[in-house]
C-alpha cells in the first residue's frame, strides 16, 4: 500500500501552516482593532455566556463538535491539517497579539483601528484560501462554509457570508456581542476569499512545482 506521508504531503502541511500563520495575523489585526468580534467568536461568546466555561474552552468544544458532525456527514473533509488548525490557531493569535499589542490597541486612533480592521479582513481571507488550497485540511469553522459550498454547488463567497451571518444571529440570540467590525467581516471575508482562491491555487501549485 502506498503511504500517504509523501514529500508532497509534508509540503502541503507546511503550506497549510504558512497559510494558518497569515490568516491568524489577519485575525489578530481584526481583534486588536477592538471594533467587534468576528462572526464565529460572536457565537462562542454567546455559548460561553450560558456555560461556566472560558471563551477558549468553549471555542475548543465547538470546534470538536463541528469536527464530530463532519466526521459523520462529510468525513473526507477532515484531514491532518484540520487538527493543526485547531491546536495552533490560538497560540499563533497569542503571539501576534503580544507582538502588535503596543502598536494597535484601544488607545490607537479610530483611523488606525479601522485600517487594522480592513487590513485584517484581507490578510485573513488570503491566508484562509492558502489553507484551503493546500488541500491538507481546513480549520473546523472554515470547513462549514467549504462543505456548504461544495454540497450546494454555490460560490464559496456566498456560502461563507450565509454561514457567518448564521454564527452572528445565533451568537447574538445567546448573548454574544457584535460591533461594526463583525458586520464588515461578515460581508467582506467571503467575497474577498472568492477573489483570492484562484490566486492561492496558482501559488500553491507553484510551491509544489506543479
Amino acid at each position: 500500500m502506498k503511504s500517504r506521508f509523501t514529500p508532497e504531503y509534508f509540503k502541503r502541511l507546511l503550506i497549510l501552516f504558512i497559510g494558518l500563520v497569515i490568516a491568524h495575523l489577519g485575525v489578530t489585526l481584526f481583534l486588536r482593532s477592538n471594533l467587534g468580534s468576528d462572526p464565529f467568536n460572536v457565537l462562542i461568546q454567546g455559548i460561553s455566556n450560558l456555560l461556566p466555561l472560558s471563551h477558549g474552552t468553549c471555542h475548543q468544544i465547538i470546534c470538536f463538535l463541528i469536527v464530530g458532525i463532519l466526521l459523520v456527514i462529510a468525513r473526507s473533509y477532515i484531514k491532518t491539517g484540520t487538527f493543526i488548525c485547531m491546536f495552533f490557531g490560538g497560540p499563533i493569535i497569542d503571539f501576534f497579539s503580544w507582538l502588535l499589542g503596543g502598536l494597535i490597541n484601544d488607545s490607537s486612533s479610530m483611523i488606525i483601528r479601522f485600517i487594522s480592521l480592513i487590513l485584517g479582513c484581507f490578510i485573513l481571507a488570503f491566508g484562509m484560501t492558502i489553507v484551503i488550497k493546500s488541500e491538507a485540511g481546513t480549520g473546523p469553522n472554515d470547513l462549514v462554509g467549504v462543505v456548504v459550498s461544495d454540497k450546494t454547488k454555490k460560490p464559496f463567497g456566498i456560502c461563507r457570508v450565509i454561514v457567518d451571518f448564521s454564527f452572528v444571529i445565533i451568537g447574538v440570540l445567546l448573548g454574544g456581542v457584535f460591533g461594526i467590525g463583525t458586520i464588515v467581516c461578515a460581508f467582506l471575508i467571503g467575497p474577498i476569499a472568492d477573489k483570492f482562491l484562484p490566486i492561492s491555487e496558482k501559488l500553491v501549485h507553484k510551491l509544489l512545482n506543479k
